[in-house]
């Protein structure tokens, strides 16, 4: 069976998914992979288009339905996470004022910012925001165009470099608060295939991630070309952030921060509450 594999072209993503693309997995089946753009695959999951493929946890709520959770592959922040940066400190009056430039409503980024919003100024207060492409927010900011944005992936590592300063790490608001790894990103596959099928894509999943972690090199050179513009060193670093053992499974506690985040994403009323249903 073909199964077509959705993951967006960055460094990390590559690197897991080296072990299915030039390693060594074995599987009968033939797997596709299909480069999106996070926002992309979050929209075609609505319509359940790809058999198996990375989404925003955030976006998982509204597919919960058509797709089910794999342990494997899933990106959390371990005190870290997206970042609201401006080009001087801001004080919380002046944040809550603020039009802040996110990467997209389905993000796992933009519940967050709307759950520390929630938690710092109560739940009459809601951020004030316009959607602007995740790669082109740091350059906005220094543009003027923008007090503060809402930063994810590599710019979490260039922003000091840059000029920005750094207002608040949704991962240390969320570590502090719940103890929990903030979840971001996870793999899922559509529960209509069987229940055979989609073991197996589970298990290919994680000798992927396995294969890659045991290759290090060998999948970071592969990585390296959807790095856009990243040094070796920023990029392994980055890679290790998302890539490592709770990826290779998420464990009881990811799955716990994934229903928690959800939940608290229904209470105040950004996503419907769901059922999370995990491929064991």
């Amino acid at each position: 069976m073909k199964i077509r594999l959705g993951h967006s072209p960055d460094s990390d993503d590559a690197f897991m998914f080296w072990g299915l693309a030039k390693g060594p997995v074995q599987t009968e089946h033939e797997f596709e992979h299909i480069l999106r753009d996070i926002q992309t695959l979050n929209e075609w999951a609505m319509e359940g288009k790809l058999e198996s493929t990375a989404i925003s946890v955030h976006a998982f709520a509204y597919v919960a339905d058509k797709y089910a959770l794999l342990r494997h592959g899933g990106s959390f922040g371990e005190q870290y996470g997206p970042m609201i940066v401006a080009t001087r400190a801001l004080t919380a009056e002046e944040l809550r004022e603020t039009v802040i430039a996110v990467p997209g409503l389905l993000t796992s980024a933009f519940l967050q910012l709307n759950l520390y919003f929630e938690d710092q100024f109560g739940p009459d207060v809601k951020p004030k925001y316009e959607v602007v492409p995740f790669d082109e927010i740091i350059p906005a900011i220094q543009e003027g165009r923008f007090a503060a944005g809402l930063i994810i992936h590599e710019g979490q590592l260039t922003y000091g470099r840059e000029g920005l300063t750094l207002i608040a790490d949704m991962g240390k608001w969320w570590n502090a608060k719940n103890g929990l790894p903030l979840p971001l990103g996870v793999n899922v596959v559509r529960k209509d295939l069987g229940e055979d099928i989609v073991k197996d894509v589970s298990r290919c999943m994680r000798e992927s991630i396995q294969a890659s972690l045991g290759h290090r090199s060998e999948a970071l050179e592969y990585a390296l070309q959807f790095a856009r513009g990243m040094d070796t060193p920023t990029s392994d670093e980055f890679v290790g952030m998302y890539v490592n053992q709770r990826t290779l499974d998420m464990g009881d506690e990811g799955v716990r921060a994934i229903k928690l985040l959800l939940s608290e994403g229904a209470r105040i009323g950004l996503v419907p509450a769901v059922t999370v249903d995990v491929v064991d």
